[in-house]
């Protein structure tokens, strides 16, 4: 098994550390014991693709930064996702990191030959677009999340 994702698939550095939660009020108080506060948003993420399908989802998000790498909560609000998958599977905990890259498009067709599976795709304009991605056995079947950003 590789040891290391940014090299072996020319990733950067993990730049954030993803949770999902069921009541963010409650992860607030908890995560907010490790972290410090956290600013919360509510998002409305239409027209995503999501297992090949177009679908809609909200969420609350609370984020964190402290250092190098961000802290995010997820809560699912409505629609189906990632999110709620782990969930229903796993419960709630850790769900993702990110990693930071450009032109994302040609990552995911590179990381599609590689056994990776896209889960959920959003682009927001020409410059900006996130995709959660499976990762193959070989590399334990996580979730990762790639983000064009300038």
């Amino acid at each position: 098994m590789p040891d290391d994702l940014s090299a072996d698939l020319g990733l950067g550095p993990i730049e954030q550390v993803a949770y999902v939660v069921r009541n963010m009020e409650r992860a607030l108080v908890r995560y907010g014991a490790l972290f410090g506060e956290f600013e919360v948003s509510d998002q409305m993420l239409e027209g995503c693709e999501y297992r090949g399908k177009t679908a809609d989802l909200s969420l609350r998000m609370a984020v964190n930064h402290v250092g190098p790498v961000e802290i995010e909560l997820l809560q699912p609000l409505e629609g189906e996702s990632p999110l709620t998958e782990h969930l229903a599977e796993h419960g709630e905990g850790l769900h993702h990191v990110r990693f930071r890259v450009g032109g994302i498009d040609a990552k995911l067709e590179e990381l599609k030959g590689k056994g990776f599976e896209p889960l959920l795709y959003k682009r927001f304009g020409p410059l900006v677009a996130f995709a959660y991605i499976q990762t193959p056995a070989d590399y334990g079947g996580h979730i990762i999340e790639l983000l064009e950003m300038p």
